[in-house]
């Protein structure tokens, strides 16, 4: 299996935009691949995008991000207010903050929900991504949840088990509020972040995993 780097511009950095619907939902879907990324690109400028909080979860969003984000400069971290569990009533003004964000952020790869997801507020993020930028590289990731919904996705990210290892414990410090859930513990991340990385033979055996329905393959 090979690799694809990406194809930017000689000495430039890239542009990532991460985008979830609750305060933790990148770090679950991506957060290894966060790591991974940084440490090949530590130049990389970030946008960080949660759409839905309330001050205990905002609170514990923000110490996340800064955690990940620690060593990038000057990312831009958004943390918003829209009433989660209710996105699709909620369309025409999470329609208006995507629109204001696009004249705000120009990046080369974005990180979101996939289109198709069972859980209401992942499937409008994803779908209003989709509908914002018509001509980038858009990777979905995924959310183990009480609606199911797991498929089979088609790009890979081979994590190393340090990073396995900082995922689970930034997860299980940076969000108390959400200990109480009996799906919300270091077994479930690290099994599907297991389960992918079989799928995709990686040499440590984890792996996070992405929908990708758009790519361009270049010439150099």
């Amino acid at each position: 299996m090979i690799d694809l780097g990406l194809n930017l511009a000689a000495g430039r950095s890239p542009r990532f935009l991460f985008i979830g619907a609750h305060c933790d939902d990148i770090e679950i879907g991506c957060g290894g691949t966060v790591v991974e990324l940084l440490r090949a690109y530590p130049d990389a400028r970030v946008h960080w995008v949660v759409l839905s909080s309330g001050a205990e979860r905002a609170k514990e969003a923000r110490k996340a991000a800064q955690a990940l984000l620690r060593k990038v400069a000057d990312p831009a971290v958004e943390i918003m207010d829209f009433r989660g569990a209710y996105f699709p009533s909620e369309f025409v003004s999470l329609k208006s903050y995507f629109e204001d964000l696009k004249q705000r952020c120009a990046p080369d790869v974005i990180f979101t929900h996939a289109r198709d997801e069972l859980h209401q507020d992942h499937r409008v993020t994803g779908e209003l991504t989709w509908n914002t930028w018509r001509n980038h590289l858009i990777l979905e990731y995924e959310i183990p949840k009480y609606d199911g919904g797991l498929g089979s996705p088609n790009v890979f990210v081979r994590l190393s088990p340090t990073t396995v290892k900082r995922k689970v414990d930034l997860l299980m410090k940076c969000f108390p509020s959400q200990l109480h859930r009996q799906w919300f513990t270091a077994s479930t991340f690290e099994g599907l972040m297991r389960l992918r990385g079989i799928e995709c033979n990686a040499p440590s055996g984890y792996a996070e995993a992405f929908y990708s329905r758009k790519l361009v393959l270049g010439q150099g």
